[in-house]
């Protein structure tokens, strides 16, 4: 299988999204999420530009340089949806995290692995952190929308190795 694990996303709310049905003076959001082989989707939330969609999706990874692009849309009755933004996704702060993961056992829960900033190199809207939970790494990352007024996207990113795959240790 040449699956190396699952990436766990955990979509959880959109602030300040932009007002795309004018009539309603509001906007009815999903989030698509991507890559060259996939493409998962969050539900709608209704007339609302700040929505908390708590919804949980999986990608299969085969190529750690894979993009990974997230696209905020407005649901339309009549007509194409409306595009409300976009962002990519960041894994290598996060996944240097994650191959460390056989020496944090000892570490006390809550503990922040890494910080990350925001830069020109990722879409962080603010600072992201990495943290050791229950024997989980996670990271939660509030992602400025790019081709768009406003908005932001707070998602959570877990790293799920499958059995039988080859994962994310060099070594197997």
């Amino acid at each position: 299988m040449d699956t190396l694990g699952l990436l766990r996303i955990r979509v959880r709310r959109g602030y300040n999204l932009i007002i795309r049905d004018k009539i309603a003076s509001s906007s009815d959001p999903y989030v698509v999420i991507t890559t060259t082989q996939q493409k998962v989707k969050t539900n709608v939330v209704k007339k609302n530009c700040n929505p908390e969609w708590c919804d949980e999706v999986s990608l299969s990874i085969k190529d750690l340089n894979d993009p990974i692009e997230l696209t905020v849309y407005d649901k339309d009755t009549l007509g194409a949806d409306d595009p409300m933004g976009t962002a990519e996704i960041d894994l290598k702060p996060y996944l240097e995290a994650v191959r460390l993961r056989k020496e944090l056992q000892e570490l006390p829960n809550g503990c922040a692995l890494k910080k990350v900033q925001p830069s020109g190199t990722n879409d962080l809207a603010d600072e992201s952190r990495i943290l050791w939970e229950n024997g989980r790494i996670t990271q939660d990352m509030r992602l400025k929308l790019r081709n768009v007024e406003s908005g932001e996207v707070l998602i959570q990113i877990e790293w799920v190795d499958i059995p039988g795959c080859k994962g994310l240790d060099p070594d197997f």
